[in-house]
């Protein structure tokens, strides 16, 4: 051995004193420090897994929302078209309404003029029957100079009645 020795400059015992320490410490570091390390990396990757798992989980919760979502969007779209539609119809309703109002009541009011119109007229050819009938009583009873009595007069007018209705 003390060839060895002198071939490498280590004492044996110091060697073995050596390799005992660094087992020693070794075992001591591995009951203190790689453990709890281990321990504390195992529960950090735990803690990471979770959270990934509760990232996922959110994920897919916020897929299924999106998703609702667009089902009561498209529902509501389609219930705003019907409700836009039926507005229409009932608005082309009304407006068939007020303009068969519009109508009967432009109608009417023809109606009533032409009556009106009518009716002035009458009350025109009255008026002008009346008023001829009397110029030609004035006329007559200044051409003949009261030479009629009031017998001749009256059947005078009623003959220029007469003649004035007939035309």
């Amino acid at each position: 051995m003390e060839k060895f020795e002198g071939f490498i400059g280590v004492d044996f015992w110091t060697a073995l004193f050596v390799l005992l320490n660094t087992l020693a410490i070794f075992f001591v570091a591995r009951k203190l420090l790689f453990k709890p390390v281990h321990k504390l990396i195992s529960q950090r990757q735990a803690e990471i897994d979770g959270m990934y798992d509760k990232a996922e989980q959110l994920q897919r919760d916020a897929q299924g929302l999106k998703d609702e979502l667009s089902a009561k969007l498209e529902s509501a779209q389609s219930e705003s078209d019907r409700i836009v539609r039926e507005a229409l119809v009932r608005a082309e309703d009304k407006e068939r309404d007020i303009v068969s109002k519009a109508r009967k009541e432009a109608a009417s009011i023809l109606d009533r003029a032409e009556e009106d119109a009518r009716r002035e007229k009458r009350q025109a050819i009255s008026d002008a029957r009346d008023e001829l009938a009397s110029l030609a009583v004035a006329i007559a009873e200044q051409a003949l100079e009261k030479q009629l009595d009031d017998e001749g007069r009256s059947r005078l007018m009623d003959d220029c009645i007469e003649r004035l209705g007939k035309d």
